[in-house]
């Protein structure tokens, strides 16, 4: 695998894209009792919950084990629904592994009236060949299987 590079998924729902977006954009402190197998906690390290520069700490589950990270939110375009963040740690598996792990959300609406795709793109750069941190691909598929539990939380809201 290369020490720098990109994986993408997307995920369709079931689920409007605008309230999928605004629950990103204004409601993310619901995550952990909307995914409660996956994120465990979060609270606000910096800033708020929603604006760029923000700092929030989050308790998840990725690849079985029960690790913490800090997302910052480094960019947002509500326009294009897009929202970009990093990830990061302080002095553990991440900060140790990672130059750089920059994480995309993009919800993009579906013609018909509900449903729409949920696009996460992870770039990253490792600062080595062999990590201790979960592989992108890890952190994809965490961030897939918690969009599946939003869109069942919110067809059920």
């Amino acid at each position: 695998m290369a020490l720098s590079g990109k994986v993408e998924s997307e995920i369709e729902i079931e689920t409007g894209g605008a309230k999928f977006y605004h629950l990103f954009r204004k409601q993310l402190h619901h995550i952990p009792h909307i995914s409660k197998d996956h994120v465990h906690g979060a609270k606000v390290h910096e800033g708020d919950w929603e604006n760029v520069g923000s700092v929030k700490h989050w308790d998840i589950t990725i690849e079985g084990k029960k690790t913490n990270v800090k997302e910052k939110i480094e960019g947002v375009d509500d326009d294009k629904k897009i929202i970009t963040y990093s990830l990061y740690d302080d002095d553990g598996e991440v900060s140790e592994s990672y130059k750089s792990l920059k994480v995309i959300l993009q919800v993009i609406d579906d013609d018909k009236e509900n449903g729409g795709i949920v696009k996460w793109t992870i770039e990253y750069e490792k600062l080595k060949e062999n990590i201790t941190a979960p592989s992108p691909h890890s952190f994809l598929d965490f961030a897939t299987k918690v969009t599946k539990d939003i869109d069942a939380h919110l067809l059920k809201a």
